[in-house]
């Protein structure tokens, strides 16, 4: 599977479990960071990690992978579940607006998502 349809995948999980104003984001030649980026709100915290987990659970059942780092979940502000060259990041509104990640990352290419 290529890597596009993985984002749209993680997209689409996120969704699946009421993940807001998610959006995909190709990265590549901006960072050395990854290739993607995919970022959601969350409603709270216990959403955050519900969030979190989901992916993670539903990742590993259908591609077999496990991110290669997490963070944040300690306080389930911001997650971060880093899967090599796509990084999702789950937030709770006024952390996103408080870091501006979708206007930081405003010249990369919109994934279109479902």
């Amino acid at each position: 599977m290529d890597r596009e349809s993985f984002v749209k995948e993680i997209a689409n999980i996120l969704d699946s479990k009421k993940g807001e104003d998610i959006s995909a984001l190709n990265v590549q030649g901006l960072t050395s960071l990854a290739d993607y980026f995919v970022i959601a709100s969350a409603t709270s915290d216990t959403h955050a990690k519900a969030l979190a987990d989901y992916v993670e659970e539903e990742i590993k059942k259908k591609y077999g992978e496990k991110p290669q780092h997490v963070e944040g979940k300690e306080w389930n502000r911001w997650i971060v579940l880093d899967y090599g060259d796509v990084i999702v990041h789950i937030m709770l509104p006024d952390v996103r607006d408080y870091y501006g990640i979708d206007w930081l990352w405003s010249d990369a290419k919109k994934v279109k998502l479902e």
